[in-house]
């Protein structure tokens, strides 16, 4: 067998040392060491400025904020305030707000709204079938009476008449229908709402949704919205056998004190 000559390489031979690393960074030239300390430095350095501006905001964070750049910000509005009676918008300081609601539907009972309090309606059980009505008192802002007069059964024009002029003078009287108002109205009972305004008495029919804002004993500001109607159509009834709801807002000026 031949003996390997002496000297003569038997592979790769033992990593070099950090010594001999050194060396060899030191024989390849000076910039080439400059250059290796600038950069770790320049490495140094800016780990620590990311250290010190999100000290203490967690990897995703950071990565979120860093892909969130260049978007563009959602905004979003603020939720608006409730006003009285729900109102868009607020009725002044010196006025009172008002909001009825007729009927529509079987179960879509009318509603009286005055200075944001409910003065009949479902919830508090005073509304019904026929003309519902509430009296206020002009001069304090303070409801008088409601009542509600069912128009469909029995004879109740004589009733709600006395009731009408019982309101007395400097009064507010709101009126709603609910379902029928109709049918057992007579020609006193519109006679009596008529002298108080409404140029839409006399038209109403069975289940006309209908809604009429009174003053007695003063006048009412010209542009305030005073009454609505809506016929039952079996072509364009909203639910069966009823047509839509109606409603009338707006803000009463009060007696100047």
């Amino acid at each position: 067998m031949k003996s390997h000559r002496d000297g003569e390489s038997q592979g790769p031979g033992p990593p070099p040392s950090p010594s001999q690393q050194l060396l060899g960074i030191l024989s390849a030239g000076p910039l080439k060491v400059v250059f290796l300390v600038l950069a770790s430095l320049c490495a140094w350095y800016s780990g620590y400025l990311l250290a010190e501006l999100i000290p203490d905001a967690p990897l995703s964070s950071a990565a979120y904020s860093i892909h969130s750049i260049g978007e563009r910000p959602v905004l979003k509005a603020p939720v608006p305030k409730r006003q009285k009676c729900d109102h868009w918008t607020p009725c002044p300081s010196d006025t009172y707000a008002y909001r009825l609601l007729s009927g529509g539907g079987i179960n879509k009972y009318a509603k009286i709204c005055f200075e944001d309090d409910l003065l009949m309606g479902e919830k508090l059980g005073n509304v019904a079938r026929g003309i519902n009505i509430a009296i206020v008192n002009y001069v304090t802002g303070n409801v008088t009476a409601t009542q509600h007069f069912d128009m469909y059964e029995g004879d109740n024009s004589g009733p709600m008449i006395k009731f009408i002029q019982s309101a007395p003078p400097k009064s507010l009287l709101f009126m709603v229908t609910y379902d029928d108002g109709s049918t057992r109205l007579n020609n006193d009972a519109k006679n009596a709402i008529e002298e108080l305004g409404s140029k839409e008495i006399r038209n109403m029919k069975f289940r006309s949704s209908w809604v009429f804002l009174a003053a007695k004993g003063f006048e009412l500001p010209s542009e305030i919205q005073r009454e609505k109607i809506n016929h039952s159509d079996t072509k364009n009834n909203r639910y069966s056998g009823w047509p839509a709801e109606i409603q009338i807002e707006g803000c009463i000026p009060k007696e100047p004190s």
